[in-house]
């Protein structure tokens, strides 16, 4: 009686000490969980370089823009193709070569 009491109680403590093991590695809380919140982290962090980076870019272009007069004539020519009075556009198109 006191083996089949001794062999009962060493089983309980490895289902408990197997149980204790895997909620420890796969739980809501556990190693794995950790390790794909600190990539997901990592992911985020990057992106917010990114956009930050990016922002001090649009803050600088918002101030080039309000600040010189150059610039947005530079943009308007270059983006909406716009000319001064008294200039004239030429467009120069490729002519492919005569085939032989």
């Amino acid at each position: 009686m006191k083996r089949l009491g001794s062999r009962f109680a060493r089983m309980a403590v490895i289902f408990v000490t197997t149980a204790v093991l895997v909620e420890a590695l796969v739980g809501d809380k556990g190693f794995l969980a950790t390790i794909r919140a600190r990539r997901e982290y990592d992911e985020l962090a990057r992106q917010i370089a990114r956009m930050r980076t990016e922002n001090a870019q649009l803050r600088e272009t918002a101030r080039a823009l309000r600040e010189a007069p150059a610039t947005i004539e530079e943009l308007a020519r270059r983006e909406l193709g716009l000319l001064r009075p008294g200039e004239t556009l030429f467009i120069i198109k490729d002519v492919p070569p005569p085939k032989p």
